[in-house]
Parts: C-alpha cells; sequence; structure tokens
C-alpha cells in the first residue's frame, strides 16, 4: 500500500495555494479549477456522490510533495466556517510532513498566516544520537499538521528495538 494523497477544506484558495506552495514548498500540478454541480461527467456525478445534492460547486487545487504524494485543496462555495477540532470524534485529525528545512518551515508556516500549535520537541531526547524532532502546527484555515525532522520509521522503530 502505499499513500497516493490526502484532501482538505481551505477557507481561502488563493490563500491556501500561496501557503502551501511557499510556505511548505509543495508543488502545483493543476491550480485553482472551479467545480460545479452537475450530472454530465464522471467527476461531475463524483461529486455529487460525495458532497451530497446541492453542494453548490468549489474551487480545486492540486498539489505534490516532493516524494510525489498529491495534496488536494478544497474551497466550497458554502460551508466556510472554521471547525474546532473536537478530539473526542473518529476521523482524521491531522498529516504529517517531514522537511530537511525544519526551523525555515516553521517559521514561514507564521510568515504565511499559520500558528506554531507547541513548543518543538524530541521524542527521544535521552538519546544524544537521535535528534529528531517534531512540532505540531496550523495552516491558515485551521488544520492540524505535524512537521517532522526525520522520517517516521526513525521515531517509532527505535521504540520497538
Amino acid at each position: 500500500m502505499k499513500m497516493n494523497h490526502v484532501g482538505i477544506m481551505v477557507g481561502n484558495m488563493n490563500k491556501a495555494v500561496e501557503f502551501y506552495t511557499k510556505a511548505l514548498g509543495l508543488e502545483v500540478v493543476m491550480n485553482n479549477t472551479k467545480v460545479t454541480e452537475e450530472r454530465e461527467t464522471a467527476i461531475g456525478r463524483m461529486c455529487i456522490a460525495v458532497f451530497g445534492e446541492g453542494f453548490k460547486g468549489f474551487n480545486i487545487a492540486h498539489l505534490l510533495t516532493n516524494d510525489g504524494i498529491g495534496f488536494e485543496l478544497f474551497e466550497m462555495k458554502e460551508r466556510q466556517e472554521r471547525h474546532d477540532v473536537d478530539f473526542s470524534r473518529i476521523g482524521i485529525f491531522h498529516f504529517c510532513l517531514q522537511t530537511d528545512d525544519f526551523h525555515g518551515v516553521i517559521k514561514r508556516t507564521e510568515e504565511f498566516g499559520g500558528k506554531v500549535r507547541m513548543d518543538i520537541m524530541r521524542y527521544h531526547p535521552e538519546d544524544d544520537n537521535n535528534k529528531a524532532q517534531m512540532v505540531y502546527l496550523e495552516d491558515p484555515f485551521g488544520n492540524l499538521f505535524e512537521l517532522y525532522s526525520h522520517t517516521y520509521e526513525e521515531t517509532y522503530a527505535a521504540d520497538y528495538e
């Protein structure tokens, strides 16, 4: 199994594309495109099946991480209020990105309207050879994401050896 893409809701497509490209370094594959409610195309029928009748259309942009994972941004014509993360509910509550420019990404996240949600943490502070760092951040629309300075395997494999 491989990860193909992730899709998130945003409140302003232009601001979102700017944030995800300039702050986080993702690449635009297909820029802001309008999708309307219609039944003539496969995409139109799929959107009605997913979003329901009367979804009023949305804007979508397709971005790409440097390791080839797709990143879809959705800006709905309606339903623009920012959600509060409810950790008691089942569902996805964050995604995680990995970078060699850990502190630069944190700085750019704030410069482009995001937030730092916690102090930078090391998973294994007792291990002077493992300098792996992580932090939770937030995009300008309240979507949580985690940032790693290292691979997923480097984080957790050490816990099970």
